[in-house]
């Protein structure tokens, strides 16, 4: 049997970046993969990865998490057609870079909306169902930039990544008696839509320079694989990783790991 066989899985913000990795390992694991972005090309990813998992039960969903009740019907939907959802895994986001003196609420509230409002609406929509049953499995996409790490101009994106990770702590304390686990992982670097869009913002002229610096602070000496973080997360929603939660996971090649990027080269 497969890891997640007979398992319902919703992912966010799963279209494309680390959540199309984290949806198409929990579809060749067995799950009942549904896949939910904002974006309509969900649609094509979730066929894409029919395709290429073999595994016909994935379904994608237009959904916007910042939307309490549109994120309400589609948990509903699913919990109507398969019975129950089992796992939830939080990886919808944004980040956007600003010099802190050009901080302003809208871009504040924009990060806070998305980022921890998006992860608690879809924790209440989906936590009555676990409670009553006694069981679920809660990913939530922290970061190591805001509780490890930091560069520069991401105030916002390194306040909503550390506030994630008190926001699955305090789950996991709570659902604990329910046999509901929740657990952060905190990636580094990543090759996604995300990080390439902030080496855009850093030099517009030459992005690809930006990657090539990363690359070159990073142990590992590449970009992880949306995959990777897939594999970590398929692990801590299955019955295997029943006795972990309130726990964090940094998968970063290594990256939090050097004092200095000087000493010793």
């Amino acid at each position: 049997m497969k890891l997640l066989e007979g398992k319902i899985a919703i992912i966010t913000g799963a279209a494309q970046g680390n959540g199309f990795g984290i949806a198409r390992v929990m579809a060749e694991k067995g799950a009942v993969t549904i896949m939910t972005d904002k974006s309509d090309k969900v649609m094509e990813s979730a066929a894409g990865i029919i395709e290429a998992s073999g595994n016909n039960k994935v379904r994608g969903y237009v959904m916007d998490v910042t939307d309490k009740a549109a994120v309400g019907k589609v948990v509903k939907d699913v919990e109507t057609e398969y019975g129950r959802i089992d796992i939830l895994v939080n990886n919808a986001g944004i980040s956007l870079l600003t010099e802190i003196e050009k901080m302003d609420e809208e871009l504040r509230d924009l990060h806070f909306e998305i980022n921890i409002n998006g992860a608690w609406n879809c924790v209440k929509a989906v936590l009555p169902g676990m409670m009553e049953r006694k069981y679920g499995r809660i990913v939530t996409i922290s970061s190591v930039t805001g509780p490890r790490v930091c560069d520069p101009e991401n105030i916002a994106y390194a306040t909503t990544k550390s506030a994630l990770l008190g926001f699955s702590k305090a789950i996991a304390i709570d659902t604990a008696s329910y046999n509901i686990t929740s657990n952060a992982i905190l990636p580094g670097y990543f090759l996604t839509p995300m990080v390439e869009l902030t080496a855009v913002e850093t030099d517009a002229q030459n992005p690809q320079r930006v990657l090539d610096e990363i690359v070159e602070t990073i142990p590992a000496g590449r970009f992880g694989h949306p995959e990777e973080i897939g594999y970590l997360a398929a692990f801590l929603a299955s019955d295997e990783a029943a006795y972990i939660t309130g726990s964090e996971f940094v998968i970063d090649g290594g990256s939090t790991l050097p004092e200095t990027i000087s000493v010793g080269r």
